[in-house]
């Protein structure tokens, strides 16, 4: 199942438009810095910074021909990072990527090892030192069909909410369809919320690699045109909310993160955004501060 998040390699912007609803509040940014992993030199993709903004978890490549692990780094600054290793007790020989964690250390990340017996890719763990332990799969997120896949996953920082993408896939490719849904914590598991909050988010374009602030008024997200060509490009966009129970409203691009762009990830402080970006043929890690 690699292959299903082999998509973010061709990707293009399309926003909605839905007049009756307001317009998020416009965010400055400055110019983009690209960001140094010392001791590192393969490609970063889909970057989490934790809530203590001194780890960085991300993962390498997600090309089929590549084993996708999951990776760790600790902060020097803002545009430098040193590299710890992989990430222990969490990686296989399938696709495991996409980290997130809340502010209790709660690990979450995709897995695709387990897909074809439980239709199911999101896992969760506990985080401490360089490990995660207790790896277990997420109930009450996947749609259970073959061929829809949730291929990203960010937790909200009190552990209350997943934001996650349901993704159609066949066995030609795809995704030919890609939302981002809410699920909220319950005894069990998690349970999808309605999708109302999202009614502006969500388009007949691929919006996926959901990012969430610290206060959950800033969403940040990736969106890219269906069907994919090979001429396509993602671009990053984000929305604003005035309250946690309120739709997030039209977003817009960042024009300040340009090329081709994706999976933002916000600092503690919700300063700071980082993404990947691919640069001929190799994923690098950039970073934009808001002005």
């Amino acid at each position: 199942m690699k292959q299903c998040i082999l998509f973010i390699l061709i990707v293009l912007s399309a926003c909605s438009k839905n007049e009756s609803e307001p317009s998020s509040r416009l965010i400055a940014f400055g110019q983009p810095q690209l960001v140094t992993i010392n001791g590192y030199s393969a490609d970063i993709m889909e970057p989490f910074l934790a809530s203590n903004g001194e780890t960085l978890f991300f993962n390498n490549s997600n090309h089929p021909s590549v084993n996708t692990n999951l990776h760790f780094a600790k902060r020097i600054n803002d545009v430098t990072f040193e590299y710890q290793g992989e990430l222990k007790g969490v990686n296989t020989e399938s696709l495991d990527g996409v980290a997130t964690m809340d502010n209790s250390n709660t690990f979450y990340l995709v897995s695709t090892r387990n897909y074809n017996q439980t239709l199911a890719t999101i896992y969760t763990g506990q985080f401490e030192n360089d490990s995660v332990s207790n790896i277990t799969l997420v109930f009450g997120i996947s749609r259970n069909q073959v061929g829809w896949v949730n291929f990203d996953v960010e937790v909200s920082k009190n552990g209350e909410f997943l934001y996650f993408v349901d993704g159609r896939f066949d066995e030609n490719g795809g995704p030919y369809e890609a939302d981002i849904a809410i699920a909220e914590r319950t005894d069990v598991g998690f349970q999808r919320i309605s999708p109302d909050l999202l009614k502006n988010i969500n388009t007949s374009a691929l919006e996926y690699a959901a990012c969430l602030s610290s206060d959950m008024l800033e969403l940040y997200f990736t969106r890219v045109d269906a069907p994919i060509s090979e001429t396509s490009m993602p671009k990053i966009y984000v929305s604003t909310r005035e309250s946690v129970n309120e739709p997030f409203r039209k977003p817009y691009r960042i024009e300040m993160i340009d090329g081709f762009v994706e999976a933002a990830t916000i600092s503690p402080n919700n300063q700071i955004i980082y993404y990947h970006k691919l640069e001929g043929q190799k994923y690098v890690l950039y970073m934009v501060r808001k002005e």
